[in-house]
């Protein structure tokens, strides 16, 4: 299967990601995933992405589209695979679109997982990260026993740049501008399917695994 994930950002694509990976036997090919590997690394995409990231911006479609070719040319995506994070623009899906016709494929359907603005602002905003280990935290759903400190291991949680509300309104604008018109461009081509994405996280999985279940027949 050939499965695009959409959705705006905080909306849990890389969680669901994962398990649709494991389910249906495809590889998750995460751009955010890619970026952030060479941004630890210092890479000059890394450094470049950067800029743009701390920003709440979208990378520019040149960067994105060369890692992704780069990456669907890898022999464990012959049989099918996972997009998370890209498409983001329409461009975007016209250049897949393309090399997948290529190879004559095509992509069997964009997944949407729908998520209030709202609903967001509050999942984002309240995320915390452990500045040495890692861990994650949120100061609504799952606190740190500690106030402001790990359970693992005991340094300092915070908020990072990109879950600021500034920030993360400023990346749900950008959604709306420029990856909303996704919904349309998969709906006119009949290969958009829709979850509710406020659900309880295995509950959308189970949502999804029906979706994708009756397209696999």
């Amino acid at each position: 299967m050939r499965i695009i994930l959409l959705g705006p950002p905080g909306a849990g694509k890389g969680t669901q990601a994962k398990s649709i990976s494991n389910k249906f036997s495809i590889p998750h090919v995460s751009t955010g995933d890619i970026f952030r590997k060479n941004i630890s690394e210092k890479t000059p995409l890394g450094i470049e992405a950067k800029k743009h990231i701390d920003k709440g911006h979208l990378v520019p479609d040149e960067l994105t589209i060369d890692i992704i070719k780069d990456r669907l040319n890898n022999e464990d995506c012959s049989n099918g695979f996972l997009l998370d994070g890209y498409p983001r623009t329409v461009n975007q899906a016209e250049v897949l679109e393309t090399l997948l016709k290529e190879e004559g494929n095509r992509i069997d359907t964009a997944l949407l997982i729908k998520v209030p603005r709202e609903f967001i602002l509050k999942r984002m905003t309240g995320r915390r990260v452990c500045l040495n280990c890692g861990a994650s935290y949120h100061i609504t759903f799952n606190p740190p026993e500690r106030s402001g400190k790990c359970n693992l291991c005991g340094s300092i949680v915070v908020q990072r740049a990109d879950d600021s509300e500034d920030t993360v309104s400023e990346r749900l604008d950008i959604y709306d501008a420029q990856t909303q018109p996704l919904i349309k461009y998969y709906g006119d081509k009949n290969s958009l399917s829709v979850v509710d994405g406020t659900q309880a996280i295995n509950s959308v999985f189970e949502s999804i695994c029906s979706i994708l279940g009756a397209i696999k027949k």
